[in-house]
C-alpha cells in the first residue's frame, strides 16, 4: 500500500487508549466511554475521526451538509471514505443556517440527533458554531458533554466585547476604541435609568428588579440588550449604531490621525466579520457595518448587531498563545506567529518558543547581529509576558478546555486582541512544539503524554477536574504550517477545480486534507475530489517541524517542491507557498513580517509577473547566441553553433517554466540571489551556471528519473550534456585543489597551469568554454528582478521588512493583483462574473440593488456582490457605461467565473492593440534587459 507517510505519520498516530495502560492510575482516564457527535467539517473532522479511534472511541458520527455537493458534483465530504456506516452520518440543509431562527433550528437538530443517536457529547472543532454562547449552552441543558469551553467561558472570553471587558478587569493590556456601540446607542435613545426601566416594561423584558439598583448606565444597558436578545426584539436599528460607530470611529481619527479604525464584529472569527475604515472614510462606516452584520449573519430581528471599534496599529504582528485549562489550573503551549496573512485570512503559521528564540539569540550575537540580537531577546520578553497573560486571562474566566489568547505585537509593546474559545486551524503548530505530561501526585513516575490538542479536549471533558496540572514537554523547537488553499496566483478563491492526481505525502510531511488523500482501498488509486465552493477555501493544511527555524522551513520547501497537483479548473496558492517560503530562505529566516507583508509581497511578484509577460525568450536566445557566434573566430563558428543548439531545450525548458509562474520565480530569485554580482546595471557570475543550473532543475522537481514523463523532468540528452558539465567540473576542482567560482574561472582565464602541459590545458579550456556557452542566459532572470526592483523588498539589521513605498500603492496592488489573476475574457459589452460563487444585486437584503437597466455606472462603483467560500467579495465595474440587461434574476444566485451578467454600453470604445504590435514591443524590451549582461 502506497501514502505510508500519510497513512502512518508518528507525528500525529499513535496509540491512545488510556484504558489499556498497566496503571491503574492512567486507566482511571480512560475516555472509550465517550460517544461524541462531530458536528464540524474540514481538516478537523477527518483530525477527531482518527484521535477518537486511536483513544478506543468507536462510537461516534458527523453531521453532513450537502450543499456542497448540489453545488459541484464529488464534493461529497472525502471523511466518507472511512466512516461508512451510514447509521453514523446524519444530514442537515447547512451546518448553521442562514438566520438566527435557521440557527436555533439547527441546534434543535442536532440535539435531537445525538438522543436519537445515542451519542452523549458534542464535537465542534473551529468553525461553524464552536464559540456560539447559545448552542454551548443548549447542549449543556440537553445533558450533552459538549468537548470545548464551557458556556461560561465562551460568555465572558468568546464574544469579543465581553472579552476586552474581562481582560481589562484582568489587567490585560487591550487595543484602545468601544466595545459597547450597541450600549452606546441605546443610551443615546434612553439617557437614564428611568428611560431604561420604561423601555424594559414597554417591551416586557424579563429584566431583574436588581439590575436598576446599578449606577453603572452602561451596565445595565448590555443587561437590557441582552433581554431583547433573548425574547428577540430589537431595540435599536442598524442605521442608529451605525451613526454611533461612525461618531466612535471620528473620535479614534482624531486622537490617532496616522492610523485607520478597524471594525469588527463580536461573533466574527476567521477574517469574517471585519473591515478596515480608511483615513477620511469615516463616513463609510454604515456600509461596512451593514457588510460585517450580513456576513456574520446577524441581520435578523433579535440578533446581537455590537460591532467593535479598534485602532488597527499599522505595524502589527499579530501571535498568539496556545492556553488550556480544567477550570482550576490553567498553562500554555508557547506561540504563533500568524501575521502571514491577507485580507484576515491566514495563510502561513509559525511557532513562537521560547527555545528557538533562545537559539536564534544566541546564533545572532555569535554573528555580531547587534540589532537582531536585541529584537530576538526583546521578542522572547514579549513571548514570556504574553504567556503570563494569557494564563491570567484563561484562569478569569474559568476555561475548562482548550482557547487561543490572540495579541497584536508593536515591537516592544503588545495588546491582548480576543480569545478564541476553540481548537485553531493551526493547533497543530503547537502540539508539535509541546506535549503535556500529567503525574499522578502520589507518585511521578507514573504518568503519561499528551501530544495531540483534540486528544486533550476530549481528556478533559471526561474527566477534567480530576485532571492533575501537566507539565510542559518540549517536542521540537520549531514548526510552521502552510495553508493549502483553493486560490488563484492573486490568492483569491477559485472554487469548483477538481484533484485528480495529488503525489503522495513525503517522510516528514503532515498533511490534514479531510481525507482527500485516502486512496481507493481495492485499487490503491487516488480518487477525484471536487473542491467546493459553498464553505471555505481550505483544503488542506501542510505541516513540518525542525530543530530550528531554518530546518523547519527547509523541511516545508522540500514539502512543497515534491508536492504536485493536477486537475481541470484545479488553482491552488502551492506555488505562492513554495515562492514565500523561499523568499524567507533566501532573505532572513527570521525577519519579522508584519500584517501588511502578503499584498506588498504579492505586488513585487505580480510586476515579475508583468515583467515576464514583456520578455520574449525565444528572441533572448537567437540574439545571445547570434552575439556569441559572432564575436567567435571563423574557424570556431560552427562548432559553437552546434553546441549552442544542443544547449536551446537544456536551458530554455526551465526558463519558461518560471517565467510562466512568477511564484516559482521569486522563489528561485530569492535563494539563487548571491549566485549573481550586480555592478551597477550589470549582472555577473558569482557562482558557477552549470551548478545553478542543476540546482534550478532540482527547484522545478525536473530532476532526471528512469522512466518518467518527458513533460516533468529534464531530457535525457540534456541530461547527460549536465552530467558532462558538472562531472567535469568536479574534477577539475579536485586536480586544481581549487573551490571558489572566482578562483576557477581566474585559472581558466590563463593561458598555461602549473601541472598541465600545453595541449591538456587547451583541452581544458576549451572544454570550458564548451559547458559555458550559453549559459548567460540564466542571467536575463537577475535583469529582469533588477529591472522591477524585486530585491528591494528585503530584511533590515533589526530584522523588519524592508517595503519599497510603491508597493504600498493600493492602485498599484491592485494592478499587479489583476496582472497575477487576469478577469476573465468578456465581450466589450458584456460584465462577468469574476469567479463563481452566490450572487448578490445588493449590499444588503433591504437595501436597494447596485444597478438596475438604464443606470450609469461609472469605472470603481460597485455592481455586485460575490459570496465564495463563505466571504463576501464586493465587485466593482471595470469601465463606465450603461447597464442595457441585469442577466441574474434575484439573489443567492449561483454563478459561474466568466458567466455574463449584465449587457452593457461602455462609454468609450475599447480598442485592440494588434498582435504583431505587441511581438516588436516585448522584442525590444528584451533586448535592452540583455544589455545589462551582453
Amino acid at each position: 500500500m502506497s501514502n505510508e507517510h500519510y497513512l502512518s505519520n508518528p507525528l500525529v498516530h499513535q496509540d491512545r487508549q488510556l484504558g489499556n495502560s498497566d496503571s491503574a492510575w492512567i486507566q482511571r482516564f480512560d475516555c472509550s466511554g465517550m460517544r461524541p457527535l462531530i458536528i464540524c467539517r474540514g481538516p478537523i473532522r477527518k483530525e477527531a475521526i482518527d484521535v477518537f479511534s486511536e483513544m478506543g472511541i468507536h462510537h461516534f458520527g458527523i453531521l453532513l451538509s450537502e450543499k456542497d455537493s448540489i453545488v459541484y458534483p464529488r464534493a461529497l465530504a472525502p471523511e466518507l471514505r472511512v466512516l461508512t456506516d451510514s447509521s453514523r452520518i446524519h444530514r442537515v440543509p447547512d451546518y448553521t443556517g442562514a438566520s438566527k431562527e435557521e440557527r436555533l433550528q439547527r441546534i434543535a437538530d442536532i440535539i435531537a440527533i445525538a438522543k436519537s443517536g445515542d451519542y452523549n457529547a458534542v464535537f465542534a472543532g473551529y468553525g461553524f458554531m464552536a464559540e456560539d454562547e447559545t448552542m454551548v449552552a443548549a447542549m449543556e441543558d440537553a445533558g450533552l458533554n459538549f468537548i470545548g469551553p464551557c458556556s461560561r467561558t465562551v460568555h465572558d472570553a468568546g464574544l469579543k466585547d465581553e472579552a476586552k471587558r474581562t481582560a481589562l478587569k484582568a489587567g490585560v493590556s487591550v487595543t484602545p476604541g468601544i466595545d459597547n456601540g450597541t450600549a452606546l446607542t441605546l443610551l443615546k435613545k434612553y439617557p437614564d435609568k428611568g428611560a431604561l426601566q420604561a423601555l424594559a416594561e414597554a417591551e416586557g423584558l424579563n429584566v431583574p428588579a436588581s439590575a436598576f439598583d446599578t449606577e453603572a448606565l452602561e451596565t445595565l444597558a448590555d443587561i437590557i440588550l441582552t433581554a431583547g436578545y433573548k425574547k428577540g426584539v430589537d431595540l435599536y436599528t442598524v442605521e442608529e449604531l451605525s451613526e454611533t460607530l461612525t461618531d466612535a470611529v471620528r473620535k479614534i481619527n482624531a486622537q490617532y490621525p496616522k492610523n485607520r479604525v478597524r471594525l469588527k464584529a463580536i461573533g466574527g472569527g476567521g477574517g469574517k466579520g471585519q473591515r478596515i475604515v480608511a483615513l477620511g472614510e469615516a463616513e463609510r462606516t454604515p456600509e461596512l457595518v451593514r457588510e460585517i452584520l450580513a456576513e456574520v449573519k446577524t441581520t435578523g430581528v433579535g440578533d446581537n448587531k455590537n460591532v467593535l471599534v479598534e485602532l488597527n496599529i499599522e505595524t502589527t504582528r499579530h501571535q498568539e498563545i496556545q492556553v488550556i485549562g480544567n477550570g482550576d489550573w490553567c498553562i500554555t503551549l508557547g506561540g504563533r506567529d500568524c501575521s502571514l496573512q491577507m485580507h484576515e485570512q491566514k495563510l502561513l503559521e509559525v511557532s513562537v518558543t521560547r527555545e528557538s528564540l533562545i537559539q536564534a539569540a544566541e546564533a545572532a550575537e555569535r554573528a555580531h547581529q547587534t540589532e537582531a540580537t536585541a529584537v530576538l531577546r526583546q521578542d522572547l520578553e514579549t513571548l514570556d509576558t504574553m504567556e503570563a497573560e494569557a494564563a491570567l486571562f484563561g484562569s478569569a474566566v474559568g476555561l475548562d478546555s482548550v482557547s487561543t489568547f490572540e495579541c497584536i505585537v508593536d515591537r516592544d509593546r503588545h495588546f491582548f486582541m480576543e480569545m478564541n474559545t476553540r481548537i485553531q486551524v493551526e493547533h497543530r503548530v503547537s502540539e508539535l512544539c509541546y506535549a503535556m505530561r500529567f503525574e499522578n501526585p502520589e507518585d511521578p513516575n507514573d504518568a503519561f503524554v499528551v501530544n495531540s490538542l483534540v486528544e486533550a479536549m476530549v481528556l478533559l471533558a471526561a474527566h477534567g477536574p480530576r485532571l492533575p496540572k501537566p507539565s510542559r514537554v518540549a517536542r521540537y523547537a520549531d514548526s510552521v504550517e502552510a495553508r493549502l488553499n483553493a486560490t488563484n496566483d492573486a490568492l483569491q478563491p477559485s472554487a469548483g477545480g477538481q484533484i485528480q492526481h495529488w503525489s503522495d505525502a513525503i517522510d516528514g510531511e503532515i498533511r490534514d486534507d479531510q481525507g482527500i488523500s485516502l486512496h481507493n482501498p481495492d485499487t490503491d488509486v487516488f480518487m477525484d475530489y471536487t473542491l467546493a465552493g459553498a464553505y471555505d477555501s481550505n483544503i488542506a493544511l501542510l505541516l513540518t517541524v525542525g530543530e530550528n527555524r531554518n530546518s523547519c522551513y527547509q523541511n516545508m520547501a522540500e514539502v512543497l517542491r515534491q508536492t504536485t497537483m493536477r486537475g481541470p479548473d484545479l488553482n491552488t496558492n502551492l506555488s505562492f507557498h513554495y515562492g514565500l517560503v523561499n523568499w524567507f530562505l533566501g532573505n532572513e529566516i527570521n525577519a519579522r513580517p508584519t500584517t501588511k507583508f502578503i499584498v506588498p509581497y504579492l505586488t513585487a511578484v505580480g510586476e515579475l509577473a508583468k515583467e515576464a509577460q514583456r520578455v520574449d525568450i525565444e528572441a533572448a536566445w537567437t540574439l545571445l547566441c547570434r552575439q556569441r557566434i559572432g564575436e567567435a573566430s571563423q574557424e570556431h563558428q560552427a562548432a559553437l553553433q552546434d553546441v549552442l543548439q544542443s544547449k536551446q531545450s537544456l536551458l530554455l525548458r526551465p526558463i519558461k517554466l518560471l517565467l510562466d509562474s512568477p511564484h516559482l520565480l521569486s522563489g528561485w530569485l530569492s535563494v539563487n540571489g548571491g549566485a549573481f554580482q550586480r555592478d551597477g546595471d550589470h549582472i555577473s557570475w558569482a557562482e558557477n551556471p552549470i551548478d545553478l543550473l542543476s540546482d534550478t532543475y532540482h527547484f522545478l522537481k525536473m530532476d532526471w528519473s528512469v522512466g518518467a514523463a518527458a513533460a516533468h523532468v529534464i531530457w535525457d540528452h540534456d541530461h547527460k550534456t549536465l552530467s558532462e558539465a558538472e562531472d567535469f567540473y568536479r574534477d577539475l576542482g579536485q586536480q586544481l585543489g581549487v573551490e571558489n567560482w572566482h578562483d576557477l574561472t581566474s585559472l581558466l582565464n590563463a593561458s598555461e597551469c602549473e601541472g598541465k602541459s600545453t595541449d591538456e590545458w587547451s583541452a581544458i579550456v576549451a572544454a570550458h568554454r564548451g559547458f559555458q556557452a550559453g549559459m548567460e542566459i540564466l542571467e536575463l532572470l537577475p535583469a529582469m528582478a533588477r529591472f522591477t526592483g524585486f530585491y528591494e523588498l528585503g530584511v533590515n539589521t533589526d530584522l523588519s521588512i524592508a517595503i519599497p513605498d510603491r508597493l504600498l500603492d493600493e492602485t498599484h496592488q491592485a494592478k499587479m493583483a489583476k496582472v497575477l489573476a487576469p478577469p476573465p475574457v468578456a465581450k466589450s459589452n458584456e460584465i462577468v462574473a469574476v469567479s463563481g460563487g452566490m450572487f448578490y444585486g445588493r449590499e444588503a437584503p433591504d437595501a436597494p440593488l447596485y444597478v438596475q437597466a438604464g443606470d450609469h455606472f461609472e469605472a470603481g462603483e460597485p455592481v455586485y456582490i460575490v459570496e465564495v467560500m463563505k466571504m463576501f467579495n464586493k465587485v466593482y465595474a471595470p469601465f463606465a457605461g450603461v447597464v442595457d440587461e441585469v442577466l441574474i434574476e434575484g439573489d443567492g444566485v449561483i454563478i459561474s467565473k466568466g458567466q455574463p451578467l449584465f449587457k452593457v454600453t461602455p462609454d468609450e470604445k475599447v480598442e485592440i492593440e494588434p498582435e504583431h504590435v505587441v511581438a516588436e514591443r516585448r522584442k525590444k524590451h528584451t533586448r535592452e534587459l540583455m544589455k545589462m549582461f551582453l
